[in-house]
């Protein structure tokens, strides 16, 4: 097969300025890594943080490619890869962080213990959708809090990226699951087959109308700011809080007083610290097991993009008016 030298990306070279569409080289490939040719890249919230230089926790270098999550096919692989072979499909969260280049381009070279094999009921839109937001879920319910079936689980942004998905894998595992939203977003979140909570009822209420006033067993944060301090009051006793937006000042006391604990999830850490992407790519495979098992489907927004418009769907996530996963077609 003929290695193409050259390939188009978006190349975000100025914070908030315009991704400008060039002409580069195509990357060459490491020992430990895929030459993947991008199908589609999902857009996060993340992304559009990157692109205005307003993520402390995220910088990318610039000049930069952005784009964290990619679904594409295998073109290439390091001599030191036997997972994959060229014209496989794939998927994961592979870069557009931490000088690691990103997935809004026609080609990345990216580590192969981040990809996972892409579910094959999926398109490569739907796949595109998935990485970040299923990781950030999983590794919340099942790697810090251990969520068990017939625990009572409460997913609150129930209709978000992250919330939906972990509706989706908590009810897969056996747990009994509620979770907030907005009066509007209520078919969604009863859709996913969780029990709807409007974020406006007061947490002494539906404690009371959900857990008999004994809390809930793992209480999963998607909001941070006062929902974060709202899930330390509707925890029960030795109960588990998790957070995928810990920041700010919180008050512990609520979460002592329950002898409850907390877990932190920082998704990002093994592409800027390179610890741990091994269990990435095992968290996608899992993925790819729940949507062949029919337990697991993203919600995708069905505008197209290209990488000509990718900044029309930045604003639209700006502007929370985004219907679901954004996804760019490469």
């Amino acid at each position: 097969m003929t290695r193409q030298s050259t390939m188009r990306a978006a190349i975000l070279e100025t914070h908030n300025a315009p991704l400008r569409l060039s002409t580069v080289s195509t990357p060459e490939v490491g020992p430990r890594e895929v030459l993947v040719r991008v199908r589609a890249s999902g857009v996060n919230p993340l992304d559009t943080k990157i692109h205005a230089g307003t993520a402390a926790h995220a910088r990318h270098p610039l000049p930069a490619i952005l784009g964290i999550d990619l679904a594409g096919v295998v073109e290439q692989t390091g001599h030191d890869v036997t997972r994959f072979k060229p014209g496989d499909e794939v998927y994961g969260m592979t870069g557009g962080v931490g000088g690691v280049p990103g997935s809004l381009a026609e080609f990345a070279a990216v580590d192969a213990d981040l990809l996972a094999p892409k579910p094959a009921n999926l398109s490569m839109r739907e796949a595109a959708a998935l990485p970040l937001i299923f990781i950030t879920a999983w590794e919340g319910l099942i790697d810090r809090a251990a969520l068990k079936a017939g625990q009572m689980v409460l997913i609150h942004g129930g209709a978000g990226g992250v919330g939906h998905v972990a509706i989706q894998i908590a009810r897969a595992f056996g747990a009994d699951v509620s979770a907030t939203g907005s009066a509007a977003q209520r078919a969604t979140i009863e859709g996913f087959g969780a029990v709807f909570i409007d974020r406006g009822t007061g947490i002494e209420a539906y404690v009371a109308e959900h857990t008999g006033g004994r809390g809930f067993d793992i209480v999963y944060d998607t909001v941070g700011g006062k929902v974060l301090d709202a899930s330390f009051e509707a925890v029960r006793r030795f109960g588990h809080v998790v957070s995928a937006l810990g920041w700010g000042t919180h008050a512990l006391a609520p979460l002592s007083f329950r002898a409850a604990s907390y877990s932190g999830v920082f998704t990002l850490l093994p592409l800027l610290s390179g610890e741990g992407r091994a269990h990435h790519g095992e968290i996608m495979a899992e993925a790819t097991r729940l949507v062949e098992a029919g337990k697991l489907a993203p919600l995708v927004d069905a505008r197209r993009f290209t990488l000509e418009s990718v900044g029309d769907a930045y604003a639209l996530i700006r502007d929370h008016a985004a219907k679901g996963k954004l996804v760019v077609d490469i």
